[in-house]
């Protein structure tokens, strides 16, 4: 038996605002989008290095409001990186917190990802 790394489902609202956010601000790179017909809800891929999120305009599929906890190496470069770009809606800061370094982002819906450097990472 084998766990594979899981993919967290966050709800959005509008796409135009999720590639906004994810894509432009974040830099992550949109891989794919379904939809079963024309006009019905996204369900999307997005990516940045090994971080995969699921990204669903479908009701059940995700609570307004979820958290992602990520790991990294290099939050004061992804810090800087996305202060550069003058997002107008988020202005993060990075943390200093008894498990790391930690710079939180909430997206246009409600849901916070926290990025951590944890203190034992080179």
């Amino acid at each position: 038996m084998h766990l594979q790394a899981a993919i967290p489902i966050l709800r959005i609202f509008s796409v135009e605002k999720a590639r906004d956010f994810y894509l432009d601000f974040l830099g992550f790179t949109w891989d794919w989008e379904h939809r079963f017909e024309a006009g019905f809800p996204l369900y999307a891929q997005v990516h940045r290095d090994d971080l995969v999120l699921h990204l669903s305009e479908h009701h059940g599929d995700a609570t307004p409001g979820s958290a992602v906890f990520v790991r990294m190496q290099g939050v004061d470069a992804y810090h800087a990186e996305v202060s550069a770009k003058g997002y107008a809606y988020m202005r993060p800061c990075v943390e200093e917190m008894p498990w790391g370094r930690v710079m939180a982002v909430i997206d246009p819906f409600g849901n916070r990802l926290s990025f951590c450097e944890s203190q034992d990472q080179s």
